[in-house]
């Protein structure tokens, strides 16, 4: 203990340097936009290169569940959507809309870090600016089942905030009458199965096993099956119910994504800051 108290007696100017150098940087980050995006960007390279070595055997441990992922999909795109011109995970797949025009671009995406145990979880994808992606961007799953948006984007990796945060609204309708709701997460003890659909008028009628999909907002297509519900007695005492859903997206096992590129999103991004003025 003497010669621990020494050391440190002797050495004190070199911790309290460390300690204060530490101090500014955090401070220099928390307060400037600039050098806050800087180390983001940054930090999502470092990480992103080293999370896609270590999950090279996580992939290869679930190739098998994957494949039939894939399969799945190829299936589902090739009869479902008739316009798909190209189903290879590993090229840009073409989504055309009811007027024969490209509205849609769907970048394909490994998911190289995930979590569903937190509070406000995030994705990281070995997909960044160089392959066309931005913030703010859709995310969906090969199969059944939105995933969430782009957050963050570096040169080569994204990070996503998933429907599996609580700052993640989308919004979506009942398939069977185009009642509009917000789909959320959080207020169901974290559950990574499941989610809430809010602000559903109390005049329609809800049946449990009904199935919710995405309204066409925020990036996302329209007709996207999220999930079905579970639970239809989940009232907030006003002229709104919510509604308890369970996920189509299992994320505890999400290996694919395809992010949605949407032609017409900055057309329809300023007409709605043209309304907010």
């Amino acid at each position: 203990m003497r010669n621990l108290w020494i050391f440190l007696s002797r050495y004190n100017a070199f911790f309290f340097f460390i300690i204060f150098f530490t101090i500014g940087i955090i401070l220099a980050i928390r307060n400037n936009a600039y050098q806050r995006s800087t180390v983001f960007n940054s930090t999502n390279e470092v990480v992103g290169t080293a999370y896609k070595r270590l999950n090279v055997i996580k992939r290869y441990l679930n190739l098998g569940q994957v494949n039939d992922s894939l399969a799945t999909e190829n299936a589902l795109l090739k009869t479902q959507l008739m316009a798909v011109l190209n189903a290879d995970s590993t090229k840009l797949i073409k989504v055309k809309d009811s007027i024969n025009q490209v509205q849609y671009t769907l970048i394909a995406a490994k998911v190289i870090k995930n979590s569903v145990t937190l509070t406000n979880n995030i994705i990281t994808i070995n997909k960044g600016l160089k392959d066309g992606i931005e913030k703010e961007m859709a995310v969906i799953s090969p199969g059944k089942g939105v995933v969430g948006f782009v957050q963050n984007v570096s040169e080569n990796f994204a990070t996503i905030r998933p429907l599996l945060n609580q700052e993640t609204f989308i919004s979506v309708v009942l398939k069977k009458d185009n009642a509009f709701g917000s789909l959320v997460w959080g207020d169901n003890n974290f559950d990574y199965r499941k989610a809430l659909v809010k602000e559903i008028p109390n005049h329609y009628k809800v049946n449990v096993g009904d199935t919710i999909v995405t309204s066409g907002s925020s990036g996302f297509p329209r007709g996207i099956e999220v999930g079905k519900v579970t639970k239809t007695g989940v009232s907030t005492g006003d002229n709104f119910m919510t509604l308890e859903i369970s996920l189509f997206n299992n994320f505890s096992t999400l290996q694919y994504v395809y992010v949605v590129k949407d032609k017409l999103a900055n057309e329809i991004k300023a007409l709605q800051q043209e309304v907010k003025r």
